[in-house]
């Protein structure tokens, strides 16, 4: 079911409860706007239609230049989904697009069945519980494992609130479900500058799982790993899966392979082919714009 149908529906639900308002004084919602096919909560992502991320038709341009084309894409809760393509194929674009780095010249971008993310600015996006980590880490160097996950807790963050801050269980149960999630356990207390490249990016993972995120999108996580470190970084994303959507952005065959259900292959801005990492590898057309023969 496409947005536009959806919208059609929500409309009629909103026309109806309006006129049992009219005769009654309240809704059944009380006072909640409807959302497509079923009341709309606020803050809340609607995933009824079984999509938590649905781009249709979306295009943008810089410079003449079409970076994403007619580009149609959806992702289910709890999938894990790799995307892959030549260099120039749209992939950081895309993912520009659904954190509001930038915006398409046309098309739609749903985040679940009710938020269209096309309304709402980068900082925003991230408040509702898409997370995206760049290829390179940034973490707070001068501070301890522990410190930079604290930070990222979602808090009040004014001077006089931080001052006074303390871990309720709560938090601090998050906190230690986080540091065994990321295989940081045995380096709480270890400045973040003297890990190595893997474990800082686990740590940027950790300081985004800490803001509970339904999406996360990954660039090229394991970029400049070692073997060890890829094989835990395919550990954890697996374990991540079903709790968490995931978008991984990645060109490592071997990580793809382990990790992945769906791979998208991007080229020119569009959808290319789609299937398990098989099928795309068996793929002419993919075989002809990426990998080789």
């Amino acid at each position: 079911m496409t947005p536009d149908l959806m919208e059609q529906g929500a409309k009629r639900v909103e026309h109806y409860q309006s006129r049992l308002a009219a005769k009654a004084g309240h809704t059944e919602s009380g006072g909640r706007s409807a959302g497509f096919s079923r009341l709309a909560v606020p803050g809340e992502v609607d995933i009824t239609h079984g999509r938590i991320l649905y781009l249709e038709d979306v295009s943008v341009s810089f410079d003449g230049f079409k970076a994403i084309n007619k580009l149609s894409l959806d992702i289910a809760p709890g999938e894990l989904r790799c995307i892959i393509g030549p260099n120039g194929a749209g992939k950081t674009t895309l993912m520009d697009i659904i954190t509001g780095k930038t915006r398409p010249d046309e098309g739609r971008v749903f985040f679940g069945s009710t938020i269209d993310l096309l309304r709402y600015k980068e900082s925003e996006i991230a408040q509702m519980g898409i997370g995206r980590k760049f290829q390179k880490p940034t973490v707070f160097e001068q501070l301890s494992v522990f410190e930079n996950l604290e930070l990222a807790l979602k808090t009040n963050k004014s001077v006089t609130a931080s001052m006074l801050f303390k871990l309720d269980s709560r938090q601090s149960d998050r906190l230690a479900d986080v540091l065994h999630t990321i295989h940081l356990a045995n380096s709480v207390s270890r400045q973040a500058g003297y890990l190595s490249h893997g474990q800082k990016q686990w740590l940027e993972i950790g300081m985004l799982l800490m803001q509970d995120p339904k999406l996360l999108l990954l660039d090229e996580p394991v970029a400049g790993m070692t073997d060890e470190e890829t094989e835990r970084t395919a550990e954890l994303f697996l374990s991540l899966k079903g709790k968490h959507s995931l978008m991984v952005v990645e060109h490592d065959m071997s990580f793809i392979n382990t990790i992945s259900d769906i791979v998208t292959v991007l080229c020119d801005g569009a959808v290319l082919a789609q299937g398990s990492l098989a099928q795309v590898q068996a793929d002419e057309r993919v075989i002809e714009v990426y990998l080789g023969r």
